[in-house]
């Protein structure tokens, strides 16, 4: 049974992301924003239980996957797909092309299942990630489509803005963009500035912006691995 425990813990990661899908087609995106964080934070628990009991286990490593695409996949696609269908503006041009707007939205879970199955055969990302992590990229658009309700109806430049930030963000998913861990795994501010800095920052940006500060945190993430990955390369050449 104890061998068992991390594996709970993920299926009610999966069970929290099916009850943001269905917040999310109810246009409740407030409750979305609520379970897919309780479902960041039963994927956080599950590796910690694994650890602690020693309970590594194939099939955890497999019902992890599936719960990640359900929970940072789906979830946050049907979240865009209810933002574009109901509450952006669609340019008249499209004519009656417009219903499959839309649609657009469910690349999100495609190169998220992608980037879990890359992943999971990447021997390189044990401690640190290349690509950005599907749970950071749910946090980002939940966060996004909860502010953008906010504000609505918006006009047709809120949806080209929307159609790149969901290009380029799936193709960042799939890159080998270096990208740090949030884990902690000493209290040294040497060995985890990176970590310290991003929790000071997230907090600030949530302590000024609510939930909306989510969105600006992941672009904080985004930019911090972008320039460090800069710097990095500048100093091997």
């Amino acid at each position: 049974m104890r061998k068992q425990i991390p594996n709970i813990i993920t299926l009610l990661n999966l069970l929290a992301g099916c009850i943001a899908i269905t917040m999310a087609f109810s246009g409740n995106f407030t409750a979305v924003v609520l379970w897919v964080a309780v479902a960041a934070l039963f994927d956080f628990l599950d590796g910690m239980a694994a650890r602690l009991l020693k309970a590594y286990s194939p099939i955890g490593k497999e019902l992890d996957s599936l719960a990640d695409v359900v929970s940072f996949g789906v979830a946050p696609a049907i979240a865009v797909y209810v933002l574009l269908r109901d509450h952006l503006s669609l340019p008249a041009a499209l004519g009656s092309l417009s219903s499959l707007v839309p649609y657009f939205a469910f690349l999100i879970p495609l190169f998220s299942a992608y980037r879990l199955a890359k992943f999971n055969l990447d021997e390189r990302q044990s401690s640190s990630f290349l690509g950005l992590p599907t749970p950071a990229n749910a946090l980002f658009w939940i966060s996004y489509c909860y502010g953008m309700v906010q504000f609505s109806p918006l006009d047709d430049r809120f949806l080209y803005l929307t159609y790149a930030l969901i290009l380029l963000l799936s193709l960042l998913m799939v890159s080998e963009l270096p990208m740090f861990s949030l884990k902690i795994k000493s209290l040294q501010l040497k060995a985890n500035i990176q970590q310290f800095t991003m929790l000071l920052l997230s907090a600030g940006l949530i302590a000024i912006w609510g939930i909306i500060g989510i969105a600006w945190s992941i672009l904080t993430y985004i930019a911090i691995s972008l320039f460090t990955s800069l710097i990095k390369r500048r100093t091997n050449k």
